[in-house]
């Protein structure tokens, strides 16, 4: 399975990388900056340079070409501003979800945030604010394409050991998870159709990550 990746060099996407090569699949990352392209390689991941804040939908999905399924793991990251977070986890979301469609990928992961949907707590920072509605916006875009989608919201993650074990439901309460646990639900979904046009919270549990997803 070719796998297409944007923002390919996230914490959660190097660790993505490294399972679906371990599986013996193959992960394409794309990256904005050419920096990180040996650290891709070091994860058996084919480096593509793009930069999704600026690209057109074409260029995205000659990228996307010949993929069995993508992964939207992008994010303006800690320290970002408010218009970031618009270009980033919003305008580049909907541009690769567009892409997917021109490029006939019908299967689509994309990591949401939890709490999206949710009024801001009182006295929530502006730009956490503007990362939630940049997310919200990027969800309710997602979920009128034609494609085989699934939302994946994590809780707080960490970069813990992974346990294997999480809740994973429609809603969760909120609490943490491991960078590398929530690779490994991705990699577990991406071919599991009950999945498909759902979105799903997940968090760490006692539930082994097989035996969560059957039961959802």
């Amino acid at each position: 399975m070719r796998v297409v990746i944007a923002g390919g060099h996230g914490n959660i996407a190097l660790r993505l990388e490294r399972q679906l090569a371990a599986t013996g699949d193959q992960a394409v990352g794309i990256i904005r900056n050419v920096a990180h392209a040996a650290e891709l390689r070091d994860s058996s991941a084919e480096p593509v340079v793009l930069d999704l804040e600026n690209a057109t939908v074409d260029e995205v999905a000659e990228v996307l070409d010949g993929a069995d399924a993508a992964v939207f793991a992008a994010g303006a990251g800690p320290g970002s501003g408010a218009a970031r977070k618009d270009t980033v986890d919003r305008g580049a979301a909907a541009l690769f979800g567009a892409a997917c469609e021109r490029a006939g990928v019908r299967r689509h992961v994309q990591i949401g945030s939890m709490g999206v949907g949710r009024p801001p707590r009182p006295g929530t920072d502006e730009v956490f604010a503007a990362y939630l509605q940049a997310k919200k916006a990027a969800e309710d875009e997602l979920r009128s394409r034609d494609l085989d989608w699934t939302i994946l919201r994590p809780g707080r993650l960490t970069d813990e050991d992974p346990t294997g074990e999480v809740h994973l439901a429609d809603s969760v309460d909120f609490g943490a998870i491991s960078r590398e646990d929530v690779a490994s639900v991705i990699v577990a979904i991406l071919e599991e159709g009950r999945t498909f046009r759902r979105t799903l919270e997940v968090v760490g549990g006692n539930t082994p990550i097989a035996e969560a997803i059957a039961r959802i």
